[in-house]
């Protein structure tokens, strides 16, 4: 990847761990690789579970009134219904389903094409730290720093995004 001073660069900052909000961050990072911009993606608190080998995402439609429900349900059944056991589960297994009909990679595909393309995947160590974690639990090919280590890049970047 080209690193003049020329080169485009995007910094994005993820910080939620669910299913539905992993995409934003990879496909934007992967798009922008491919329009070769140098690309680094902070992920920090709950946006850390997205850099774990055993990805266990789940969507979550309580506290999500933008998410449509399937069969017409945002019309007859009430979103405090969405907290019901077994409705966390239901909604990621159709999302998924949905995703899967539709053709939409899927996050560890996303991941993979952002890592080919040079995106640099960095681990907030703070969080790391606070939540008990270790590097056997990422991925392989990914970056640990802290925030300073991410303003170094972000300061320079010509697009920064929060996610």
């Amino acid at each position: 990847m080209d690193t003049t001073s020329n080169t485009k660069k995007m910094a994005l900052i993820a910080t939620k761990g669910t299913l539905d909000w992993a995409y934003p961050p990879f496909i934007l990072a992967s798009t922008a690789a491919a329009l070769d911009y140098e690309v680094s993606v902070f992920f920090t608190f709950y946006g850390l579970q997205l850099l774990r080998k055993d990805l266990n995402l789940k969507i979550s439609p309580l506290g999500n009134p933008g998410m449509p429900m399937p069969m017409g349900m945002d019309k007859w059944f009430p979103v405090a219904g969405t907290a019901l056991p077994g409705m966390e589960a239901m909604m990621t297994s159709m999302m998924k389903s949905k995703m899967k009909k539709k053709g939409v990679a899927s996050v560890e595909e996303l991941r993979e094409i952002c890592i080919e393309s040079g995106v640099k995947l960095i681990g907030c160590q703070m969080t790391i730290d606070l939540f008990d974690l270790s590097p056997d639990d990422f991925i392989d090919g990914i970056d640990y720093g802290g925030a300073s280590t991410f303003f170094e890049f972000a300061g320079e970047s010509d697009v920064s995004l929060f996610i």
